[in-house]
């Protein structure tokens, strides 16, 4: 509610010469007087009525109906300056109908000197009475506060009194609970006893009636029944008693339950009033956080009007320039009076009288100067302290310039800093791919690492179950596996041999650096090899599901999309495809089309294998696609797994019929050294290979048998081949090696997994198996190359 207006209007200076000042002074009728009026209070504390009208006083509004706010507590009237008051009071020029009577310029000079000191008072108690309403706000607000912090200290205590009090209430409740429960035994077992008494009466009746027979036989025994069923009897009323206490005991325990549960339930209902209590006074403590933003916003109201009297000071500087231009006017003219005064004493004198009045003029003149000599030092004493804040202001806004010009210089430095820091993060990850690349290899383009998988619950454990062991010497510790076989012992070593022990994280550590050789640009081909049984599947995908069961084909998505990420930061971008087939009898199957794999064909569709000039595999009418996440892979090997061909044999219950080939394609583009790679990463999973005598195949499972050998027969023949470096390699002898052509003789990086089983049934397929990948280890192919180019501008300006 805004404060009461009082129709007083403020005094105008009478002057009946004046019409022009009477015009210009219009807007001074428009003044009111007004008073704050006193904050109602309850208890010794402000309520809200009081904080609304010290907001609306709070808020001055500088319209010609709005009345300026007093000292609180003060009823001293004032006078209000709107904006456009205080305009035309600075727009204001003093006009006289004579510019040689100096006793009307003085008059008016005076009565335009007393209403800026007015306007000048009217904003400095508004300043006062902003902050003092402030003060008092905060002090209200700091009071409220603490008691609130008070009352929820108390609140706090009290819950924490009334759970000690319901926690004890419920301790006693089970004490009660354990006791009752314990006189309810004590009182079947008293039934019981009672029970065998009965019994044992009947008994003893049953024996009296006999013994009355025998009366006459033995009167000794007759004698000693009767006193037993004495003692009986006394013990049947003794335990009638004992029941009869115990039901009373119940009852009473009945009833301390009933009262203890109503005590429990009024100490609930008081701690739900001090919940409530608690509440009210929260929202007692958001309404006093708001209105002290409001005061916050009156503050800066008031420094909005502060900035407004700093340029009224400017304008009034220029108005006294202008007084000082006129007194200057003013003296001159005095000084030709004077002058003119001189000639009339030297040249007439005649007229002494109207000598004196020429004297009683000049120190009428002289007396006003006076006055205005001393207004003039007031001003000038006002406009020297204005200077001195407008002297602090400017040294506040160059301290304030200078602290900017130091943060945009430190900005700059910390730019050219990011920048170098940016070029040297580029040119050591050149460096780093080049030292990459120079270590895998010396390592050797085509290694060979070996994984023994554990004993099997169904695997047959003999006398000869240690037949695989490992080396423990320094040279070949780690890298070295022994098989006996016939009393004979078979050594071989390959880059690293991975005992039964070894998880899936540690194998797949040895291979993370192949993974991003893909990423610098690199082809690279990492392949499971063994018989069937021996845990090539679990090796390359394992249990997706399993965090610590997870294959490499798993692992390798997860490593490759983390690193992607993280190379975001130096201007890489890269896009990612997928493609998954199986060499089934040697047919390709494309895993992701959606045919069904029971049937023979592949939905009408023939797949050839191309090899273009730079030694890229592409494969027809294969179903490729863009995946920009792991799980989106993830849930493709899912619908592969769906579709692979798989079959029962005697080696294996659920073995892999056929060769499944995993194809990732890397396209990374840097938009800031505008290069590009192209890498490839084939993750294969070759069908087991087998015997026929063992595996027991007939029908469909004999020909896929017979496929597979056929196929990795044609894998060892190209070995071979390369091992001797002939001249013809039979790559087209089957789709198998004919696929991984450009990954065994090309200019990739290849990595073979072979597999071995322990038990010693298995002994000969595994050394057949590491003589195969010991001729694999040592062969030699052609130095990898990366497929990096740059963009020409056309490709700039397109992408652009």
């Amino acid at each position: 509610m805004a404060p009461p207006r009082n129709q007083n209007k403020a005094p105008i200076p009478s002057s009946p010469s004046n019409s022009k000042y009477a015009t210009d002074e219009i807007s001074v009728d428009k003044k009111r007087k007004i008073a704050i009026p006193r904050m109602p209070t309850t208890a010794g504390r402000p309520t809200r009525q009081a904080f609304a009208v010290v907001n609306a006083v709070a808020q001055p509004d500088l319209t010609p109906t709005s009345g300026p706010p007093s000292t609180a507590g003060s009823d001293s009237p004032a006078f209000e300056f709107t904006k456009e008051d205080v305009e035309a009071l600075l727009a204001e020029k003093l006009k006289t109908k004579n510019k040689f009577n100096t006793k009307e310029k003085c008059d008016l000079m005076s009565e335009y000197i007393r209403r800026l000191k007015l306007c000048v008072k009217w904003f400095q108690q508004l300043q006062d009475n902003h902050v003092t309403q402030q003060a008092s706000l905060r002090t209200l607000l700091d009071s409220a506060e603490k008691k609130c912090n008070e009352m929820e200290m108390l609140m706090k205590a009290k819950e924490e009194e009334l759970n000690s009090i319901i926690m004890e209430l419920r301790k006693t409740i089970e004490a009660l609970q354990e006791k009752c429960a314990k006189e309810e035994s004590a009182k079947l077992e008293a039934m019981d006893s009672f029970s065998r008494e009965k019994e044992a009466r009947d008994a003893v009746e049953k024996l009296q009636a006999s013994v009355s027979e025998e009366l006459k036989r033995s009167q000794q025994d007759n004698s000693s029944a009767n006193q037993k069923i004495q003692s009986l009897n006394e013990m049947y009323k003794r335990l009638q008693e004992y029941n009869t206490s115990l039901q009373q005991y119940n009852s009473k325990l009945q009833s301390e339950l009933a009262s203890t549960n109503e005590t429990l339930k009024r100490v609930e209902k008081e701690k739900a009033a001090v919940v409530e209590n608690l509440s009210t006074l929260r929202g007692h403590y958001t309404s006093l956080q708001e209105q002290l933003s409001s005061s916050r916003s009156v503050q800066d109201e008031a420094v909005k009007q502060k900035e407004t009297l700093a340029n009224e000071v400017g304008c009034l500087r220029a108005d006294l320039q202008k007084m000082r231009d006129e007194r200057d006017q003013q003296l001159y003219q005095v000084q030709v009076l004077n002058a003119e005064l001189q000639k009339c004493k030297e040249c007439t004198g005649k007229s002494v009288a109207e000598l004196e009045n020429m004297s009683v003029r000049a120190n009428e003149l002289e007396a006003q100067c006076l006055s205005q000599s001393e207004q003039i030092i007031r001003l000038q004493e006002k406009l020297t302290f204005a200077e001195k804040r407008l002297q602090m202001s400017d040294m506040s806004a160059l301290e304030t310039k200078t602290e900017y010009e130091e943060q945009k210089k430190m900005i700059f430095d910390l730019q050219q800093r990011l920048a170098d820091a940016e070029t040297k993060v580029v040119e050591g990850e050149k460096l780093r791919k080049k030292l990459h690349n120079t270590i895998l290899e010396l390592k050797g383009n085509i290694r060979v690492f070996c994984r023994v998988r554990p004993l099997l619950s169904e695997d047959c454990v003999s006398a000869e179950a240690n037949a695989i062991s490992f080396p423990t010497s320094m040279e070949a510790q780690g890298r070295g596996i022994d098989v006996a076989q016939n009393g004979q012992k078979h050594s071989f070593t390959f880059d690293k041999v991975f005992t039964p022990e070894a998880s899936q994280q540690d194998v797949f550590v040895e291979i993370s650096q192949l993974v991003q050789s893909a990423l610098d640009g690199y082809k690279v081909c990492i392949f499971a090899y063994g018989q069937t049984g021996s845990g090539k599947t679990h090796t390359m995908m394992g249990n997706p599901e399993s965090p610590d069961n997870k294959g490499l084909i798993p692992r390798t998505l997860e490593q490759v999309f983390e690193t992607r990420q993280s190379l975001q930061a130096q201007g890489w971008k890269y896009e990612m495809q997928v493609s998954m087939l199986e060499i089934y009898n040697e047919t390709i199957r494309d895993l992701l089309s959606g045919f069904d794999a029971s049937r023979p064909e592949n939905g009408g569709k023939q797949y050839t294998i191309k090899h273009d000039v730079n030694g890229n595999t592409h494969v027809s009418d294969l179903t490729i696609v863009d995946v920009h996440s792991s799980s989106k892979v993830s849930s493709l090997l899912r619908r592969a797994a769906q579709s692979r061909s798989v079959g029962k044999t005697q080696m294996n219950e659920n073995s892999s019929r056929s060769h499944f080939v995993f194809t990732l394609r890397i396209s990374g583009v840097n938009e800031s050294t505008e290069q590009q790679v192209q890498g490839v990463l084939n993750l294969i999973d070759l069908a087991g290979s087998e015997r026929l005598s063992k595996s027991g195949s007939t029908g469909d499972r004999l020909k896929e048998t017979q496929a597979i050998n056929k196929s990795l027969s044609s894998l060892s023949d190209v070995i071979f081949a390369l091992a001797k470096k002939e001249e013809h390699v039979p790559f087209r002898n089957s789709k198998l090696t004919y696929l991984l052509q450009p990954c065994l003789g090309g200019d990739s990086k290849t990595l073979m997994f072979v597999n071995v089983a322990p038990d010693p049934s298995s002994t000969g397929e595994s050394l057949c198996s590491l003589r195969f990948a010991a001729r694999v280890n040592a062969c030699e192919i052609g130095i990898p190359r990366r497929q990096t180019s740059m963009r020409s501008l056309d490709s700039r300006l397109s992408i652009g």
